[in-house]
């Protein structure tokens, strides 16, 4: 599976990867999986990694995974930090950003890992 993820439940955080040629049918296998994970706590901060992609996906694409984050149930988003240091995924996550800022409470998109990281620590429970 293109897309691997690894969360602690403790602190409720979830780094999830995109590895390689990652598709929209990736993304809801990947939606539906971590549905159904008993480790899985009911709210998550999420670190997404995009550095080992090579596909880029189109507005449309962007959008239908956004719809498809919306659908979740048993797990409320807190924040989302989106990590690349490729211009062009670096643009296409800020649209996606646009498009999923409903589901999140908060998401920015990162050049470092590092910065990504420090921004994702500032998030606790999320605002009820």
């Amino acid at each position: 599976m293109p897309i691997l993820y690894q969360i602690d439940p403790a602190t409720h955080f979830i780094h999830t990867r995109c590895v390689g040629d990652t598709t929209l049918e990736d993304a809801r296998d990947h939606l539906q999986t971590l549905q159904e994970d008993p480790m899985c706590p009911e709210w998550l901060n999420v670190l997404l990694d995009l550095t080992e992609t090579t596909s880029v996906p189109d507005s449309d694409e962007l959008r239908i995974v956004s719809e498809e984050i919306g659908r979740v149930r048993g797990i409320r988003f807190n924040a989302c930090a989106i990590f690349t240091m490729d211009e062009h995924f670096f643009g296409m996550a800020r649209m996606f950003a646009v498009f999923a800022r409903n589901h999140f409470q908060a998401m920015h998109v990162f050049r470092t890992l590092d910065n990504a990281s420090k921004w994702l620590d500032s998030f606790e429970a999320p605002v009820e």
